[in-house]
């Protein structure tokens, strides 16, 4: 009996060492990864999904978001090291190709593909069309800037020309929410929650969506440098693969179950708004269903930025577009 006893609490001290080994294992640790973001907004919030549901840390990735207003920013921020990964309009990459950088940004994983922003009215229609633009005044946002190139892009397509009205690229896109509040413009292009939050405090109406008018572009896409790419192919393949989860969730969740999981990331909107936001985003079709970057999407938006009299040579697709890690997941 003694012996029996004896084997047993021996296997339980056995049991016990092989716990205490195996929980203190050194956990394999996540890859820092620091990524500027152009902006904090809803617009983005399969990129949010993909944080807040564990998918970046499957990829074995630490991600850090640093928000960087601007796009110029945003790629001055990659190039200098700063960060690993920029997250902005894809035009700004081709802005640093054509200025001769040997180590040029790379386009690896879109996101958007349509302009985020909505087109606000001081007064109300009742039947709002683009020619009633005419003669107005229009905050746009910066000179060269995504919002209002891809702005001044639709109403030459719709027959209104920036000499037809008061097109205003005078105002940082930060401070176009104050100064439309403050009286200036007839209209203002502004992404969102900020012309919800104008609707409900009554100072404008949301008439049209500009990235409607605008067509499918890859609007906000990642980036890195190629010698990052070359050296980190397993962070680059995660990174995109943790972001496909997102949009994956993104089309097959409803815009409540989605605000549910992102609604940490805006501590000042309220549930009722953010689900309002998201769903507005997705009654627009505002994200890809792959992180694949078409040729012709790549075009549309040099279309869009020569128009606005910002470039003056297209950049190669097979330089500037990355697809070997979105070719798994591609869906058209």
């Amino acid at each position: 009996m003694k012996k029996f006893i004896y084997s047993i609490v021996c296997l339980l001290l056995i049991a016990v060492v092989v716990i205490i080994i195996v929980f203190n294992q050194p956990k394999n640790e996540l890859k820092k990864v620091k990524v500027a973001e152009v902006t904090h907004s809803i617009f983005y919030a399969p990129q949010y999904l993909a944080d807040s549901l564990g998918y970046y840390e499957d990829e074995g990735l630490n991600v850090e978001l640093v928000l960087t207003p601007g796009a110029d920013k945003v790629t001055a921020a990659v190039l200098s090291g700063d960060v690993n990964i920029g997250f902005c309009g894809s035009e700004a990459t081709i802005y640093v190709y054509n200025q001769g950088e040997k180590d040029y940004l790379v386009n690896f994983a879109a996101l958007t593909k349509k302009d985020g922003s909505f087109l606000v009215s001081r007064k109300k229609y009742d039947d709002f069309k683009l020619s009633d633009l005419k003669g107005k005044h229009i905050i746009a946002g910066r000179k060269g800037g995504m919002p209002a190139m891809t702005l001044e892009y639709a109403l030459n397509q719709n027959g209104v020309n920036t000499s037809d009205v008061n097109f205003d690229t005078s105002i940082d896109f930060a401070a176009t929410t104050g100064a439309f509040i403050g009286g200036t413009g007839d209209f203002v292009s502004l992404f969102e929650p900020s012309a919800l939050q104008l609707e409900k405090q009554g100072y404008g109406y949301v008439v049209a969506s500009v990235g409607e008018l605008g067509g499918i572009v890859p609007y906000t896409a990642y980036n890195a440098k190629k010698s990052y790419i070359d050296k980190n192919p397993e962070v680059i393949e995660g990174f995109t693969k943790a972001t496909q989860k997102g949009l994956d969730y993104i089309h097959n969740h409803k815009a409540d179950e989605i605000a549910n999981k992102i609604i940490d990331y805006f501590p000042d909107v309220s549930m009722n708004d953010l689900t309002k936001i998201v769903q507005r985003y997705m009654d627009i079709d505002a994200w890809f269903d792959s992180t694949y970057i078409t040729e012709k999407d790549f075009n549309h938006i040099q279309e869009i930025v020569k128009n606005a009299g910002e470039l003056d040579k297209n950049a190669p697709y097979n330089k500037l577009v990355l697809t070997k890690y979105s070719k798994k997941w591609k869906k058209y």
